[in-house]
């Protein structure tokens, strides 16, 4: 299963307010674990960055002159391209998706739909009732490296996620799939693959014989034998012939 984890940057906290995307961060997930590929595009807002925004993700105004406009095929077709069809994994994901679809709307382009979304905070909120369940906090309590991370930047803030996200589907544990249909059946249990030989005993017939003599020798002796009784013993085996 193909899944993007992906963050925004952006002038502020609403679009309805006029603030813009700065920048989206995207990664690409199959099965959970990252593939390698991922996007990210810096973007010129057409107003200005506020000082406690950039306080925030150190996306400066100086550093946006140059960017193009979210419009730019680079961006939008690119984006879109990146994200196709597949679900999209976001922390506060319904802010992301009002900036997003704030900008899409601008261009005359479709919504993202609310559908395609999992929301982590949601994920967290479910698993940590009454707890902070920041992107930060999740990452200290699963014991995810912050270092390096002094800024919030979405690049950055999607890896974090893909790691926070892959704890909150089950933790590594998720990697052992025992419902893998290549090694095991509906009931998980081994399936048996023609042209796959099992092992065989070493032991010679001479081998076994003194075994099970040796094994006669100390039942009188042996613990299981007092505490389940002579009869509920296990007996040695005996070949035939």
């Amino acid at each position: 299963m193909i899944e993007i984890v992906f963050d925004t940057e952006t002038t502020g906290l609403s679009p309805v307010d006029g603030h813009r995307v700065i920048e989206i961060g995207c990664l690409e997930l199959k099965n959970l674990v990252p593939t390698g590929r991922v996007f990210q595009r810096f973007i010129h807002p057409d107003r200005m960055v506020p000082e406690d925004a950039i306080r925030i993700h150190g996306i400066t105004n100086a550093f946006l002159a140059d960017k193009p406009r979210f419009g730019d095929p680079d961006i939008v077709d690119a984006f879109l391209d990146f994200i196709g069809d597949h679900r999209l994994v976001a922390h506060n994901a319904e802010f992301d998706r009002g900036f997003l679809n704030s900008e899409l709307a601008r261009l005359g382009r479709p919504e993202l739909q609310s559908a395609r979304f999992v929301d982590t905070r949601t994920l967290a909120r479910a698993r940590f009732p009454g707890m902070s369940n920041s992107l930060d906090s999740l990452c200290k309590r699963f014991g995810i490296s912050l270092e390096g991370r002094e800024f919030h930047g979405a690049l950055k803030d999607s890896e974090l996620l893909a790691l926070v996200y892959l704890e909150l589907k089950g933790g590594r544990e998720q990697r052992l799939d025992f419902s893998d249909p290549r090694t095991r059946d509906g009931n998980h249990q081994p399936v048996h693959r023609p042209g796959r030989r099992i092992a065989r005993s070493r032991l010679t017939g001479e081998e076994k014989r003194r075994h099970t003599a040796f094994v006669a020798e100390l039942k009188a002796e042996a613990i299981w034998a007092h505490a389940l009784g002579e009869e509920s013993a296990p007996q040695p085996e005996h070949e035939a012939g």
